[in-house]
């Protein structure tokens, strides 16, 4: 069995309790406005080309691999990729030595990703560290997100995963099963709103919420909501989501701030990022943060 990830990054110590290595799996079925990793959406590897790092008309080595002909080499600058024509065959990215051209994602086992992670089982010995899935969406790849749990659990880590949310219930349920941590984002509790912003309603995410705290209610669990300007900035939008959150056990509730991090992907993979929306005001932020810690 393989599984498709985009990264695996090693000694974080903000998903989940110690040091920790996370696995980000490719494939979403969201698309929110404010993604920080668009190369997540996909399911499957995809090219990348940053321009910056083009030698242009000296290489033409990515335009003569190329069976679509999506790459031509200007006289003067970089190479174009027309990203409506690319089938994605990856030849380019296999042969650019300048590595402008470069593939977001890739297939491994999960023995292949587990013995990446165990690489560093001194560090989890010493602060109850272990494993974190995140993407994309861990859930959307279940059988493959499965076993890698079993295989981590197998050899006495702990494991934790970063979702939105959005995979059905009864597709995703025996993951939860090998989690020692959850962190659930929960965006938006009005339907509309958030398939304005997502491409999806809330119904699949509240549901799925809701039948994970019955089934295991003593699983440790973290809500998070990333606060985005015009979106869910208010007071009645946080106040929402943390009453509802109350109603939990062992379920805590705490808000990211909006940041552009990840604007420069976009062009690598010939996207625009959402340009409408605007910075967070610091003030803002503390005061919905107070507020989420009532």
């Amino acid at each position: 069995m393989e599984g498709c990830v985009f990264n695996v990054q090693k000694y974080s110590v903000h998903d989940g309790p110690g040091i920790r290595t996370i696995v980000f799996f490719k494939g979403c079925p969201l698309r929110c406005k404010w993604c920080c990793n668009p190369e997540s959406q996909l399911t499957y590897p995809q090219i990348a080309y940053n321009a910056e790092k083009c030698i242009g008309h000296s290489c033409t080595l990515c335009a003569n691999v190329c069976p679509a002909k999506s790459i031509t080499v200007l006289t003067q600058g970089s190479a174009q990729l027309n990203y409506q024509t690319c089938l994605q065959c990856l030849s380019c990215a296999g042969v650019c030595p300048s590595k402008a051209i470069t593939v977001y994602g890739q297939y491994q086992t999960p023995a292949q990703l587990v013995n990446q992670v165990e690489e560093d089982a001194i560090f989890y010995a010493r602060s109850q560290g272990g494993l974190t899935l995140s993407g994309g969406e861990p859930t959307m790849q279940t059988e493959f997100a499965l076993a890698l749990l079993k295989e981590a659990k197998y050899r006495g880590m702990t494991t934790a995963m970063e979702t939105c949310g959005a995979i059905p219930w009864e597709q995703c349920q025996e993951i939860y099963s090998y989690l020692d941590f959850v962190y659930f984002d929960i965006k938006h509790l009005d339907s509309q709103k958030h398939q304005a912003w997502t491409g999806q309603s809330n119904d699949i995410i509240l549901d799925t919420f809701r039948k994970m705290r019955a089934a295991y209610p003593d699983t440790p669990c973290v809500v998070r909501t990333p606060i985005i300007p015009q979106f869910n900035d208010t007071e009645a939008d946080i106040m929402d989501i943390r009453n509802f959150v109350k109603s939990f056990a062992h379920t805590s509730y705490e808000v990211l701030r909006y940041h552009r991090y990840g604007t420069a992907k976009y062009g690598f993979i010939g996207r625009e990022y959402f340009l409408g929306t605007k910075d967070l005001d610091e003030d803002v932020f503390n005061h919905l943060k107070s507020i989420s810690l009532q």
